[in-house]
């Protein structure tokens, strides 16, 4: 009896020992998020932290709101670079905010680490029930008939799809009238409610409004078509040289241990291509990528790059 017993308590112990020492292999992760909870960066940020809790814990997600994501960048700027703050985050304050603001708080460059592009995405242009446009063809014809009076909304001024209709202004030889709101929300309701023509949006966010019927994606921005909206064709396809996504990524302090980025980009790209994740990403319109860190550098340096002729073109220059 006595060592029945003795034996069922050094199982019990071991068991118990190894589940700490387990525990204690695995370090805690915080993912800051520069935008309020429910919208799109957060909710992939809870994707991902769901896909790294076999390899960290904790893993909690923190939102720090405002200035479109400066602040949670400031904070993971100047976090410990011992790999427990970690930011994820859309390209724009990454590849557009370098060449639209006068003065930024930090450098993209040197600032921050790259770790991992999680996920790929596209825009629509998106005609609403003030528009007799069927096409994308009929838009550009309209455009040139009547240069700056096609209007577009979008969810401000400097934002990523503001600069999309630049770009599309540039690559089809037209001019058009740029109606800045304070958010997404307001721009959908004037282009739903006739006050605008167009709005340049996420496919994702606006591929159930044009299956009701109740707006018209004429075309996608990217590099093929959308499987949320495969009827509707690419710029390149309608005749538009054009060819333009975004995409969401993760990020940490300067200075991290190479050992430190390899464990964290590991278990990114893990996280993101399980076949459970993609499926969860693809739902919700996006490409699943789980880059490396420097497949993720060269894809931030190309798209800086490609945004910095349209964006200075524009003379817009922002506080």
């Amino acid at each position: 009896m006595t060592t029945w017993f003795h034996r069922c308590l050094a199982t019990g112990l071991l068991a118990g020992l190894t589940a700490l020492a387990q525990a204690q292999d695995k370090p805690p992760l915080k993912i800051l998020v520069g935008f309020p909870p429910g919208g799109s960066a957060d909710t992939l940020a809870r994707l991902v932290a769901d896909g790294l809790r076999n390899d960290f814990s904790p893993v909690t997600v923190e939102n720090r709101p405002g200035a479109g994501g400066r602040i949670a960048l400031t904070q993971t700027r100047l976090s410990k670079p011992d790999g427990q703050t970690v930011i994820v985050l859309p390209s724009g304050p990454m590849v557009l905010f370098p060449h639209a603001y006068k003065k930024l708080d930090y450098d993209p460059a040197r600032d921050f680490t790259p770790i991992s592009q999680i996920a790929r995405f596209q825009f629509g242009v998106v005609a609403g029930p003030g528009s007799q446009a069927r096409t994308i063809q009929e838009m550009v014809t309209q455009a040139k008939a009547k240069p700056g009076e096609t209007s577009y909304g979008t969810p401000g001024l400097g934002t990523l799809p503001h600069f999309m209709g630049v770009l599309m202004e540039q690559s089809a030889g037209i001019q058009l009238n740029h109606v800045p709101f304070q958010g997404g929300g307001p721009a959908n309701t004037a282009l739903l409610g006739g006050h605008i023509g167009y709005k340049f949006d996420v496919v994702s966010e606006t591929a159930e409004l044009h299956r009701a019927g109740k707006v018209r994606i004429l075309a996608v921005t990217g590099p093929r078509r959308d499987t949320q909206v495969p009827e509707v064709p690419t710029l390149r396809e309608a005749g538009i040289p054009m060819e333009a996504t975004a995409w969401f990524a993760v990020y940490g302090p300067a200075g991290l241990a190479p050992d430190t980025l390899a464990r964290i980009e590991k278990a990114m790209a893990v996280a993101v291509r399980k076949p459970e994740m993609q499926e969860r990403l693809l739902k919700l319109g996006y490409e699943p990528i789980g880059s490396t860190s420097a497949e993720l550098a060269a894809a931030q340096r190309a798209d800086l790059a490609r945004w910095e002729k349209p964006i200075k073109a524009t003379g817009v220059q922002l506080d």
